[in-house]
C-alpha cells in the first residue's frame, strides 16, 4: 500500500489517497485551496473545490475522476444537497456515473467546512 498527497494536501498522520491492489481509496476531502484556505460559505463552491482536490489526489496515485466508482458526500445542512449536486452533476455525466451516497451529519470538524466527500476509484482491468 502506497499514500498519495497532493503538495497543499499533505497533513501529519495521513494520506489523502491510497492505492490498495486495484483501487485508490482517497480521504474525506474539504474545501481547501492551495493557499490552505477552507472555501467560501457556498456549499456550491465548497463541492466545486472538494471535486477539484479528488481529482488532484487522484492524479498524484496515477488514476483520473473517470474511473471513480463510489462517492460519499457528508453535509452538514440537508439544504446543501442541490448546490452539492449540481458540482457533481458538473464533473461526472448521468450516464457512468459513480454509485453515490450522502449523509446529512451534525459538524465537521472545522465549523467553515460545509460538506466533505470521500471516493473510491477502481484502477484495475475493466470488467465490461
Amino acid at each position: 500500500m502506497r499514500g498519495y498527497n497532493p503538495p497543499h494536501l499533505r497533513f501529519d498522520g495521513m494520506s489523502q489517497a491510497v492505492r490498495s491492489g486495484d483501487f485508490v481509496v482517497l480521504s474525506g476531502q474539504v474545501a481547501l485551496d492551495a493557499s490552505a484556505r477552507i472555501g467560501t460559505d457556498d456549499p456550491y463552491e465548497q463541492a466545486r473545490q472538494c471535486f477539484e482536490n479528488i481529482g488532484l489526489a487522484l492524479a498524484e496515485a496515477g488514476a483520473t475522476l473517470a474511473q471513480v466508482t463510489k462517492l460519499v458526500c457528508y453535509l452538514t445542512d440537508a439544504a446543501h444537497f442541490s448546490s452539492y449536486s449540481k458540482a457533481k452533476g458538473e464533473v461526472f455525466p448521468v450516464d457512468g456515473a459513480p454509485a453515490s451516497t450522502t449523509v446529512v451529519v451534525s459538524a465537521l470538524l472545522d465549523p467553515r467546512m460545509l460538506l466533505e466527500v470521500e471516493a473510491w476509484a477502481y484502477v484495475g482491468e475493466s470488467s465490461e
